[in-house]
């Protein structure tokens, strides 16, 4: 049974549902969710991530033939080294770090494992400001978005999904969330929920963004019941997952074969926020765009405007020193 209040639940249920073997450990994942919503009060997005790296581990889990109740340090520590193995940085790491030592706090409250896994679960450290955001540069940006004009179905969807990254520096999961009822054509805005704020924000809907969204709609959008606005292009239709749009940002980047730290759609959030400092844009005129909830949030963007840096390095201070 989906739990009726919490989003997390109904998407777990939504996968078992399409997938046609289920999700192994996915019961334990759903009582996590619940307990997240129902007695935490957590944002659906931080549920959504931490079920997401629980899930992923549970997988990995499963693939070794353990059950849940064996579960040990090293095959945790295996787990994370592997991700690391396989590409992750430090900072996603030490995320998913973090998720499971949420994940096996809540296992053992319930008796599902061995007590001092959670206590146990370390990740790298990282250091104050290692995840400065660095996206592409704005020319890059450009050169991905021209690249991306096309004429076939996934062009035309995925440049519409790229606007909105590029342009309004809008998270994965605000557009994967967004729904055809949040284009208000008329009044000519966009609307996105901001979760961790638990309120919506408005947008004036650019010519570019809303002609590419409409010719998506006109052209290529399933017709069918579900609201969201993206949807995948073949049977059965649902909403766009995290790792479909991170596979629409860093397939074409990769292609293009455009450098950059980041490759998922959060690098083009970083290059947008690069972008409106470079124009002349306040800190808090850039926060209010990313939808921050506090300007610390957006002074990580001055620390890397390099040009401004060293303008100021190379200022001559004449008789002062």
């Amino acid at each position: 049974m989906v739990h009726p209040n919490c989003p997390e639940l109904a998407s777990v249920g939504r996968l078992e549902a399409h997938d046609k073997k289920p999700l192994p450990f996915a019961d334990l994942v759903a009582h996590f969710a619940a307990c997240m919503c129902d007695q935490r009060g957590l944002s659906e997005v931080t549920i959504r991530n931490r079920c997401w790296h629980a899930q992923k581990f549970l997988n990995w889990l499963d693939g070794q033939n353990r059950s849940f109740g064996e579960v040990s340090l090293q095959e945790l520590d295996a787990f994370l080294s592997l991700q690391a193995a396989q590409g992750w940085g430090r900072v996603s790491v030490a995320t998913s770090a973090q998720a499971l030592r949420s994940f096996f706090r809540h296992a053992e409250t319930h008796t599902w494992c061995a007590k001092g896994l959670a206590a146990g679960i370390d990740g790298p450290r990282i250091f104050k400001q290692e995840g400065l955001p660095m996206g592409p540069t704005w020319p890059d940006v450009e050169r991905l978005l021209t690249s991306t004009r096309g004429d076939r179905p996934r062009e035309i969807r995925d440049y519409a999904i790229l606007l909105l990254f590029a342009l309004y520096a809008f998270r994965s999961g605000e557009v994967a969330a967004l729904q055809l009822e949040d284009l208000h054509w008329h009044r000519e805005l966009i609307v996105v929920a901001r979760p961790k704020q638990r309120r919506a924000q408005e947008y004036p809907l650019a010519s570019a963004a809303g002609e590419a969204i409409l010719r998506y709609l006109q052209q290529v959008r399933p017709r069918c019941a579900r609201r969201e606005v993206f949807l995948t292009l073949k049977a059965p239709f649902r909403p766009l997952s995290a790792g479909g749009l991170y596979h629409v940002v860093s397939s074409r980047l990769s292609e293009l074969n455009i450098q950059s730290l980041r490759h998922g759609p959060h690098s083009l959030r970083h290059a947008c926020a690069g972008h409106l400092l470079a124009e002349g844009f306040s800190l808090k005129e850039i926060g209010d765009h990313l939808g921050h909830r506090s300007a610390y949030a957006t002074r990580t963007y001055a620390k890397v405007d390099l040009v401004g840096l060293s303008a100021v390095a190379n200022f001559d201070l004449g008789g002062l020193l």
